[in-house]
C-alpha cells in the first residue's frame, strides 16, 4: 500500500479537497517541476483538485536519482497515483509530460481498468510519429548545452553558473534520454476524449503532430493554438487556464 508519505512526494503544491469533484494530474516538461503548476489551483474551478507531479531528481527531491527510461517511471506512478484514482480524474501533461501522462493513461487502463476522464496534451508530436531531432541525452557537455540554449526551456541563469549548471545538467540528460529511447508501440485508442495544445511559433511541433493525436481517442479530439513558442504554458497561463477550466466544467 502506498502510503501518505510516499504520496506527498509525488505531489507537492496539492491542497486536498473534500468537496472536489475531479483531481487532474499535472506532469511537467524536461527538467521542470512542480513549481510550474503552483499558481494552477487558483485559475481552475475550485472543484477541481490539482496534483502536481514532482518526479524524482528535481525540486524536493533533488537528492533522489531520476529515471532515465519511460517503462519503470510509468509502472512506479501507477502504483503511486492509484490511491488517489477513487474519484474522476484528468491528466495534464507538457512536452516530456504529456508522454509521460499517455503512457500512464496506458498503464492503467492494462493493469486497473481504469482512465482518466480526458487526456489533455500539450506541446508533443503523437507517440506514433517518430522522433525527427537527433537524440541529444548522451553529447559532450558543451554540444549539449548548445541544444538546451536553441531549446529554450533552461533559464540561461543555469546555464551560465556552474554549480546550477553541474546540479541540472544530469537530470536533464535523464529526462531527454526518457523522451529519446521511447518506442510506441500500438494499442487500442483510449476511450477518453484527447484535448491537445499547441505554441503557434513552436519550431519543434507543428499542427500536424498534434492533430494525430486524434488517433489515440475513440471518442472526442480537439486542438487549441495559443500565441509562444514550445514553452507557451508559462507566457500564456492564464489563456490555457481558461482553456482547461472551460473543457474541466463538462468533466467528472
Amino acid at each position: 500500500m502506498t502510503t501518505t508519505t510516499a504520496l506527498d512526494s509525488w505531489i507537492a503544491c496539492r491542497k486536498p479537497s473534500p468537496q472536489a469533484r475531479l483531481r487532474l494530474f499535472c506532469f511537467p516538461y524536461a527538467g521542470g517541476g512542480v513549481s510550474i503548476f503552483r499558481a494552477w489551483s487558483d485559475g481552475l474551478p475550485a472543484d477541481v483538485e490539482v496534483c502536481p507531479i514532482q518526479l524524482p531528481g528535481r525540486e524536493t527531491r533533488l537528492m533522489e536519482p531520476p529515471f532515465a527510461r519511460l517503462s519503470p517511471l510509468i509502472q512506479v506512478l501507477a502504483e503511486a497515483l492509484f490511491p488517489l484514482l477513487d474519484i474522476p480524474f484528468a491528466f495534464f501533461g507538457h512536452s516530456l509530460g504529456a508522454l509521460i501522462s499517455f503512457e500512464l493513461a496506458r498503464q492503467l487502463r492494462r493493469e486497473r481498468a481504469v482512465e482518466p476522464v480526458r487526456l489533455f496534451i500539450s506541446a508533443d508530436r503523437a507517440p506514433q510519429i517518430p522522433n525527427r531531432d537527433p537524440a541529444i541525452h548522451s553529447l559532450p557537455e558543451r554540444e549539449f548545452l548548445v541544444e538546451l540554449c536553441r531549446l529554450n526551456g533552461t533559464p540561461r541563469k543555469v546555464l551560465e553558473d556552474d554549480e546550477l549548471r553541474q546540479i541540472m545538467l544530469p537530470l536533464l540528460r535523464a529526462d531527454f534520454a526518457v523522451y529519446e529511447t521511447y518506442g510506441y508501440s500500438t494499442e487500442p485508442p483510449l476511450n477518453c476524449p484527447i484535448s491537445a495544445f499547441g505554441g503557434l511559433q513552436d519550431h519543434k511541433v507543428n499542427r500536424g503532430d498534434l492533430e494525430a493525436w486524434r488517433e489515440q481517442t475513440s471518442i472526442s479530439f480537439s486542438l487549441r493554438m495559443f500565441p509562444g513558442d514550445h514553452f507557451f504554458l508559462n507566457t500564456t497561463q492564464a489563456s490555457l487556464l481558461g482553456a482547461l477550466s472551460q473543457e474541466l466544467r463538462g468533466d467528472g
